[in-house]
């Protein structure tokens, strides 16, 4: 990647990092702020296997996904790589679907690599990291840094061990053998021990399988089953997406004359 083009993604990194609600050093909550930027957020547990994320333009609105079934440290980096997409790609494409290859940087896609250096830059800027290291742990330059010192750094910028490893060795804070070192340790210790061990966010390095979907989704389903455009059915099941029942809107559904029928075995299942 050319240095010109890395200014330009910082650029856009730190453009967008200012809408955003910061907290001593990383951001706070990157789900909470793209809903309030405007942003169609699904979260949803697709399973293990499926797709971390995906961004795509459909008529005014920007759709994101991310998988609930990856862990939340994950999660919010796949946040922050289809961000960096809408702020660098987005006027040339109209979506991008993104796996554990694309986001964890084995591709050779350059649109992907870009994606990934927006999203270190917006969760970890080189500036916030440099402050963290020099007022949180100051000891760091004589001693070096410890596995439990990457736990306290995973916590505030809200980064996985892997991605918080990745960002110091790229910004020169420390080198590959301190990587190795880091990386045994935490092997030997678990990440989720050493979270729990500096009182930081121990959900960081676990699903959380949790389920969010626009209101607008409800609103559309309900719209579609009040104009007999669907069957009681196939509302029924988009409710379930969403952990609800038919008893939970009910009040919102007109009642169609031929109700009491079964109204799949009329309409059939759109």
């Amino acid at each position: 990647m050319q240095e010109y083009r890395k200014r330009d993604i910082r650029r856009n990194a730190d453009s967008f990092r200012e809408s955003c609600k910061v907290g001593h050093y990383g951001i706070i909550d990157l789900f909470r702020d793209c809903e309030r930027l405007g942003y169609k957020l699904l979260r949803y547990p697709l399973g293990e296997t499926a797709d971390l994320g995906f961004v795509l333009k459909k008529d005014s609105d920007t759709v994101i996904f991310t998988n609930t079934c990856s862990r939340l440290s994950r999660e919010i980096f796949t946040l922050a790589h289809e961000i960096g997409h809408i702020a660098l790609h987005m006027d040339k494409d109209k979506q991008f679907i993104d796996n554990s290859l694309t986001i964890s940087g084995h591709h050779s896609d350059e649109k992907e690599q870009e994606a990934n250096y927006f999203a270190a830059c917006l969760l970890m800027p080189d500036e916030e990291v440099g402050k963290f290291l020099d007022l949180q742990l100051p000891g760091f330059n004589e001693n070096g840094l410890s596995a439990m010192d990457i736990a306290r750094i995973m916590s505030e910028f809200n980064v996985s061990f892997d991605m918080a490893l990745n960002r110091l060795e790229h910004l020169g804070k420390i080198d590959p053998k301190e990587r190795l070192r880091l990386d045994d340790e935490r092997n030997e210790r678990r990440v989720g021990n050493l979270l729990k061990s500096v009182g930081g966010n121990s959900r960081l390095n676990l699903p959380s399988k949790g389920i969010e979907i626009p209101h607008e989704y409800i609103d559309y389903v309900i719209y579609n089953y009040n104009h007999n455009a669907i069957p009681r059915g196939t509302l029924e099941r988009a409710l379930a997406y969403c952990q609800l029942v038919w008893e939970d809107v009910s009040d919102r559904l007109v009642k169609h004359d031929d109700e009491d029928e079964n109204i799949e075995d009329v309409t059939g299942d759109l």
